[in-house]
Order: C-alpha cells, then structure tokens, then sequence
C-alpha cells in the first residue's frame, strides 16, 4: 500500500471498514490485491502497470471481483456461430414411404394402413375387426417394424387379469418394499388381440392408458411413452365366449376399420408370395425396412395440428353429428367427443394428401370409420334390417354441404 502525505488524512483501513475513500484530499488510492483492481479515469492519470496489476484477483478473492479493467488483455472473440443442423426429412415423405413397406408383408389393405397412419397422426386409437386370417396381426407388427417403434402383443383371454396388462405392485426382498413393475401397455403400439374375449373388468383397465396415456396403480400415476397406439382386434364371428365392448370404451377408439377379404388377384398375390418363401411369422424374411421414427409422427401431429378448419367446414361437422342424434333409426348419436374425432380425422387426412386446409370430401372419408362404432340401432330398427352404415348414409345426405 502507497504511503499518503502527511498533511492528508489517514482514512482507516481494513475489512472492518471496508474499501478506502478515494479523491483529491486523500491522495491516490490503495492498490493491491486486497482492493481489487485500481480505479482509473482522468482524476486518477494512467493506470498503473506490472506485475501486481496484471489482472483481477483469482481463488477465493475472485468471488467480489468486478468485471475486466479496460486496461486487461484484449477480450477472445467468441467462436463462430455452429453452422444451423440439416432440416429434418420431410415427415409425410416418410410416413408415405411406410404405406410401400407394409405392402411387402399385407396385400389388400390400404385401407387399414391408412386408417393406421391416421389413429397415429391423430393420437388416437383403432379397432380392427375382420374375420379370421385377413392378416389384423400381421399389419400391426409390419407397421412396428416400418416406424421402428416398439411393440408388444396381448392375447386377451378369459382369465386375463387388469394387472396382467398395466402391471403391479411386486415385493422386492433387497429392499423389503413394493416395487412398481410395468406391463406390456408400456410401450408405443400395443396389438390387443381378440379384445372382446376378455371380461369387462380388464377391457375397463385400458379405459385410462387410452384417454389419460398413463396407468394409475395405488394412487400413483405412470406415464405411458409416446407415442402411444392401441390396436385392438375383434372378431365379427363366433360370439360365443366373449365380451362385447361397452359404448363408453368404443367411444374411446378414433377408428373401427374392417378388414375385408382380399379380392382374388390379391390373394393369388399371397400365395406367390408364401410359395416364394414369405413367411408370415418371421418378417425379416419380407425385408421391412424402417422408413420412419417416433420422430416423423411427432412432427407430422404437430403439422397436422396446423391444418385449418373452416367455419364452414366445422359447422358441417356438427350438422353431421347432430343428423344421427335425431335419427328415428338410432338410440344413440354421435356425441361431441365423436364430432372432434371425426374434426380430428379429417384434418390428418387432408395433411397425408398434401393439404393446408380440410373439404367436405374429407370429412365424408372418415365419416364411416370414425363414426360408425359410435351408433346404435333401436332394437326394432335391427329387427327390421337397418344397418348402421345405411343410417349413417343418410345423415350425411340429408347435411347439405358447404361450397
């Protein structure tokens, strides 16, 4: 520390006093690592220079430092801006490109790989009815295998309990507590096959994990992954022994689509290819390739949510939805939750075809898939022979459509 004249006051100094006054009466400041670096502007001339002023104090002095001196070693310049990462492939590009991979193991079913494609970009969930052997299971797992994204199947039987699909509470002797363990709807595409053959009280455990996208298990609730699909199988033959699907768990599904028997020269198609060496058990044999991600469909229900609706194209919706609920025919129409299914639908459809915006002819697409499980005929309609799908023809005609 720097002496100070005679005649000027000696301020006191110290940490119990902390930093010293400065200015003409009391000379030129103290410098030193105890009071950091030294003022500096025209009252104070030049800063001082050397060793002992070479920059601010470091180690535990440094936790009051103030910033640089103007006098301190010139600022690094910053390095160069990371040049911008390479856009993202064009989600309905791949998503597309998924319909050509299934076509390597399902012949005939464009329409279920669809209706798929769109349950996924909706974040919904389908149903998938046909008879025996049209090849429900074989599209879920080949669409697994296109997306790359996890699957698992669950044959739904009799005796299946709720904990054998959500999981449950397990004793662990290490720690002598309960651990949770996670049952196969912890996935992103869960095949649930033959639904309808297991009682009511395990169809209801999928009721939260299809709405809520998570499973509670003692007051405790766990995330499900996203995305998340269940696609149930049911069989419209051989009654006996199952479960019909309540509405309140139909409603739940964004889609019902029938698979129908291929025409013949699909199946002669099949059969080249069994005799070829397909074999429908094994898909590495059908060369499915991964053409799309978790990521693809995340960015296409983001794009999907940007596609505009009308007022005109949405008070149609609800003209709709209103028409099954005055049918003499019905004893239930389609409620609200069905309109925005169908709003939702239609607008995952309009995106997969390359539109901005939705038209009446998209909503007449999806009308029936989205639509049509959600009905239900008075018991004399039925003894009469009406269908659902004859009702739900007539509500859309007598709609008129907006230009």
């Amino acid at each position: 520390m720097t002496d100070t004249p005679s005649s000027a006051p000696v301020p006191p100094t110290g940490p119990a006093y902390g930093p010293p006054p400065t200015g003409p009466g009391y000379g030129p400041p103290p410098t030193g690592p105890d009071y950091g670096p030294p003022p500096t502007g025209p009252d104070y001339g030049p800063p001082p220079t050397g060793e002992a002023y070479a920059g601010p104090a470091t180690g535990a002095a440094a936790a009051g430092t103030p910033p640089a001196p103007a006098y301190a070693s010139p600022v690094v310049p910053a390095a160069p801006p990371a040049p911008p990462a390479p856009p993202a492939p064009d989600a309905r590009r791949a998503l597309l490109a998924v319909r050509a991979e299934v076509a390597k193991a399902v012949v005939g079913q464009d329409a279920a790989v669809a209706g798929m494609l769109v349950a996924l970009l909706a974040r919904g969930h389908i149903l998938l009815e046909g008879v025996p052997g049209v090849a429900k299971t074989l599209l879920v797992r080949t669409l697994a295998e296109a997306l790359s994204v996890e699957t698992k199947r669950v044959q739904f039987t009799p005796d299946l309990m709720p904990g054998d699909l959500t999981g449950s509470l397990v004793f662990d002797a290490r720690t002598s507590d309960f651990a949770f363990r996670k049952g196969p709807v912890f996935t992103n595409l869960l095949l649930a096959d033959e639904i309808n053959r297991t009682p009511p009280k395990t169809q209801s455990a999928l009721l939260e994990a299809m709405e809520e996208r998570q499973v509670s298990i003692d007051g405790q609730p766990h995330p499900l992954p996203a995305p998340f699909l269940v696609a149930a199988t049911q069989n419209p033959v051989e009654y006996e022994g199952t479960y019909p699907l309540p509405e309140a768990q139909l409603d739940r599904f964004l889609l019902k689509v029938v698979l129908p028997v291929p025409p013949r020269e699909d199946e002669i198609t099949i059969l080249r290819r069994h005799a070829s060496g397909f074999d429908p058990r094994d898909l590495a044999t059908a060369h499915i390739d991964p053409v799309a991600s978790g990521a693809d469909l995340a960015a296409g229900a983001e794009a999907v949510a940007q596609v505009e609706v009308s007022d005109e194209v949405a008070g149609y919706i609800v003209d709709i939805a209103r028409a099954t609920r005055t049918s003499p025919s019905l004893a239930l129409g389609v409620s609200p939750r069905g309109a925005t299914a169908l709003l939702a639908t239609s607008r995952a459809w309009a995106w997969l075809a390359g539109r901005g915006f939705v038209t009446p002819d998209d909503v007449k697409a999806l009308a029936h898939a989205t639509l049509a499980h959600r009905l239900s005929l008075r018991p004399e309609a039925e003894l009469e022979g009406v269908s659902v799908a004859s009702v739900l023809d007539s509500a859309l005609g007598s709609v008129p459509v907006p230009r």
